[in-house]
């Protein structure tokens, strides 16, 4: 093989994604080849959602007069909800609140829910987002399936006196307090459609009913009437082996591999971008289970990933793998809404 084919198969960008979730995605977001294959089981889907709602509601109970606010999102891939999760609870502490999280652990492996969930507790059994939720809060962090059984651990070990929902926007069962919807500010919500033909877990409809409603995007010009900007800023990358810290300016115009298993990696992709770094983008399923090998290439550049992502790969020995934790600045009004509303 020659040095010229050697570089452009080192270059080529690892996409491992689903098949069918990319397909999917074109859909939603690009008017791709297949929506009017979908659209027939839109209404399908609606209905049992509808049905499911109603159902729901009847059955929630008074578990607790804590308030509960409830982070989530109308849309399926990632919106910065987690980096809400952790600004709204360091928020509340600062504010002389106790908060409690409680969480789904999603694509974690424990034999026994709810989980008590500490900084070093291992995502393979919690999932990535909890414990990334427990290293940036320090507060006490519950997750299992049932959102009703996690508040009550969370109430039976704790001495908490609030609560935030990571997620569970549609888990109706759960009583709530207050609602706070998280918006990509450039995909907003793709074709208007509600799954399988668009993005939609329930219809824009049910903004409506939400009680703050928070759009995340670097432009200002992408939010509407009785919206919120959020903005993920984060200019600091940290080695994954040695706790060492760069400014990220400092990696401008050098070429860098850019790791991720997010829902929507291209906002990640374009942070580095805007900084001056010469991308080559590596996507992997949301949620991915990294192994050493996804971190390492022929060309030796710099890999940078996710400060989510990093929490599964810390017990890898890479001394040229760097994660950029991000932090969600809202304003004031924001937060001031929202204690309002409590």
């Amino acid at each position: 093989m020659t040095s010229l084919q050697q570089a452009k198969n080192t270059l080529t960008p690892k996409k491992r994604s689903p098949l069918l979730y990319r397909w999917l995605e074109n859909i939603w977001y690009h008017n791709g080849v297949g929506k009017y294959l979908l659209i027939p089981f839109t209404p399908l889907f609606c209905f049992i959602s509808f049905i499911r709602r109603w159902q729901h509601e009847h059955k929630r109970g008074d578990l607790t007069k804590l308030p509960i606010i409830v982070v989530g999102n109308i849309t399926i891939g990632g919106t910065g909800k987690t980096p809400l999760v952790i600004s709204v609870v360091n928020y509340l502490k600062e504010a002389g609140y106790s908060p409690g999280i409680i969480s789904r652990g999603y694509k974690g492996t424990a034999a026994e829910w709810p989980q008590r969930v500490i900084p070093s507790t291992s995502p393979k059994l919690v999932g990535d987002e909890a414990v990334l939720m427990a290293l940036r809060t320090q507060v006490p962090v519950v997750v299992g399936a049932d959102r009703n059984t996690d508040i009550r651990y969370l109430l039976n070990h704790y001495n908490c006196d609030i609560i935030v929902s990571d997620d569970g926007l549609q888990h109706y069962r759960m009583p709530r307090s207050l609602e706070v919807v998280v918006i990509d500010g450039k995909r907003r919500f793709g074709n208007g459609w509600c799954l399988p033909a668009g993005p939609l877990r329930e219809p824009i409809s049910r903004l409506k009913s939400i009680d703050l409603r928070v759009v995340n995007t670097d432009s200002e010009t992408d939010i509407a009437h009785g919206e919120y900007h959020m903005q993920l800023r984060g200019n600091v990358l940290i080695n994954l082996s040695t706790a060492e810290k760069r400014l990220l300016d400092n990696f401008s115009h050098q070429h860098v591999h850019a790791v991720t298993g997010i829902g929507n990696p291209d906002r990640f992709f374009t942070s580095l971008q805007l900084h001056g770094l010469n991308v080559i983008p590596h996507s992997f399923a949301d949620h991915h289970n990294f192994k050493k090998e996804d971190l390492i290439f022929e060309q030796d550049y710099p890999v940078i990933i996710t400060e989510k992502d990093a929490v599964k790969c810390r017990k890898f020995q890479t001394t040229n793998c760097w994660y950029l934790p991000v932090t969600a600045k809202l304003s004031e009004n924001f937060y001031q809404a929202l204690l309002r509303k409590l």
